[in-house]
C-alpha cells in the first residue's frame, strides 16, 4: 500500500528537517506559485498603506493577490535556495517536473538551472478554459474622459461614444491564455546513464508507460537466417519472420492538453499513415548489409482526426476538485501521467507546493509513496480529506508530519 506522508508548514523549513533526517526521493512534481501578481510585494504586505482604488480599483484588487490569495506573491518559485532544498533530497539522476506560468516560466526555470539542476526541456500544458483578461482601452477611455460606463449604461455609451473608442474598437491589451508551460528538469547523473541507474534507481524515464493513444501496430521481428549476408540476389526478407504486434501507442511527447473542444479545434485535421512504409530492405553496415531495423512508423495507422491525438489528453471529471477551494486544482489524470513518466516503480515522489494533494491523490493510483508539503492550512484540511475520499475511508489513512 502506498503511503503518503502530509507536512504542514513552509517547504524551506520542512525540507531542511527531511535533510537531516536523510530523507532521500526519486522525483519531484509539483505546481508552486507563479507569482502573477508581484504588486502583492508594494501594496499587499503586512502593514504596508492600502492601495489606492483610482478609478477601476485595479490595484486594490491585485494588493490581495491572485484570487485574492496573498501566496501568489512574493518570489519563492523565483528564489534558487527553493530548489536547491528539493536537489538536496533528490537523489542523482532524479527529475523535477515544475508547473508556471507563461509570463514567468522565466524566472523559475533560471532559478531551477541555478540551483543546480540540468534543464532538460519545456513541456506544454494546454487547455480550453483560460479565460482572456483583456481591456478594450477604448471603452476605458470614454470612461475617463466622458464619464460614461459601457457595462453599466450600454446604450448611452454608444450613442456618445468618443472617436477614439470607435476608431480603436476591436482592440485589446491581452490574448486569452491557453497553455501553461512545466520545467522539465533533473539531478546531475553519478556517471553514466546505466551506472546511475543500477547504483540510484533513476535516471531514465518510462516511455512505455506513457505513451500516447493506441492501437499502434508494433513490428516484432526474428532473424531466422545467418547474422549478416553480403549484397546479392538473396532476399533478407527470407531470413526474417514476423512474430507478432503490440499495441504500445505513439512516444510520448512534450505537450498535453485537457482534450477541450477548444484545443482539438487549434490542431489542424490530420489523418494517419494509412499504408505501410517499407522504405529500403537493406542497411549497410560495416562493411555488410543487414536487415532494416523496422519501426511502429512503418505500419500502417490508418485514423484520422485532429492532430491533437499526437499527444497525451486528461478529462477532467469530479475527482479533479472534490469540493477544493484552492483556486488552481490540476486534473488528477495529468498528474498521474506526469509522476509515471518520471518515477520508477516503488519510488517516493515529493511535492513541495502540495495545494489540493493532486499529487498525492495520483500517487495513491499510481502505486508510488508520496511527501506532501503544505503552507496554508485551509489546503492542508482539503489534502486530508481529499486523500480519505481516494482511500474510501472517512479516517485518513496516511502518516501526518509535524
Amino acid at each position: 500500500m502506498s503511503h503518503v506522508h502530509v507536512y504542514e508548514g513552509d517547504m524551506r523549513q520542512v525540507l531542511t528537517r527531511l535533510k537531516s533526517l536523510g530523507t532521500q526521493v526519486h522525483s519531484v512534481v509539483t505546481d508552486p506559485p507563479y507569482h502573477l501578481t508581484s504588486i502583492v510585494k508594494r501594496f499587499g504586505a503586512d502593514g504596508a498603506a492600502p492601495a489606492k482604488a483610482k478609478q477601476t480599483g485595479a490595484y486594490a484588487r491585485a494588493s490581495r493577490g491572485f484570487m485574492g490569495k496573498q501566496w501568489d506573491g512574493g518570489d519563492i518559485a523565483f528564489d534558487p535556495e527553493t530548489w536547491r532544498r528539493c536537489y538536496d533530497l533528490l537523489l542523482p539522476g532524479g527529475r523535477l517536473v515544475a508547473f508556471s506560468g507563461d509570463r514567468t516560466y522565466h524566472r523559475m526555470a533560471c532559478a531551477i538551472e541555478d540551483a543546480g539542476f540540468i534543464i532538460v526541456r519545456m513541456n506544454a500544458w494546454l487547455y480550453g478554459s483560460g479565460f482572456p483578461k483583456s481591456h478594450d482601452f477604448g471603452a476605458q477611455f470614454d470612461k475617463q474622459l466622458l464619464g460614461i460606463d459601457r457595462d453599466e449604461d450600454p446604450k448611452d455609451w454608444e450613442m456618445s461614444r468618443s472617436h477614439f473608442a470607435t476608431w480603436w474598437e476591436g482592440w485589446g491589451t491581452d490574448q486569452k491564455p491557453a497553455l501553461e508551460p512545466i520545467c522539465v528538469a533533473m539531478k546531475p547523473l553519478d556517471g553514466t546513464v546505466a551506472g546511475n541507474v543500477a547504483k540510484h534507481g533513476v535516471g531514465g524515464i518510462n516511455i512505455d508507460g506513457c505513451r500516447i493513444g493506441g492501437p499502434t501496430n508494433t513490428l516484432r521481428t526474428q532473424r531466422n537466417g545467418p547474422k549478416s549476408f553480403p549484397h546479392s540476389d538473396d532476399n533478407w526478407r527470407s531470413h526474417v519472420s514476423i512474430s507478432g504486434q503490440t499495441d504500445k501507442g505513439r512516444w510520448p511527447a512534450n505537450v498535453l492538453h485537457d482534450g477541450s473542444p477548444e484545443v482539438l479545434a487549434a490542431f489542424p485535421y490530420s489523418s494517419g499513415q494509412h499504408s505501410s512504409n517499407d522504405g529500403d530492405d537493406e542497411a549497410l553496415i560495416g562493411n555488410v548489409y543487414k536487415p532494416r531495423r523496422r519501426t511502429p512508423a512503418d505500419e500502417p495507422r490508418g485514423d484520422e482526426g485532429s492532430a491533437a491525438r499526437f499527444f497525451y489528453s486528461s478529462k477532467s471529471d469530479a475527482a479533479d476538485r472534490l469540493g477544493s477551494k484552492h483556486p488552481t486544482v490540476k486534473p488528477v489524470d495529468t498528474m498521474r501521467w506526469l509522476v509515471r513518466l518520471i518515477t520508477p516503480p516503488g519510488g517516493v515522489v515529493l511535492d513541495p507546493f502540495a495545494g489540493s494533494g493532486t499529487t498525492g491523490m495520483a500517487c495513491l493510483a499510481e502505486g508510488f509513496d508520496c511527501i506532501l508539503v503544505e503552507r496554508e492550512a485551509e489546503y492542508v484540511a482539503d489534502i486530508r480529506r481529499r486523500l480519505a475520499h481516494v482511500r474510501g475511508d472517512d479516517t485518513p489513512l496516511f502518516a501526518a508530519g509535524g
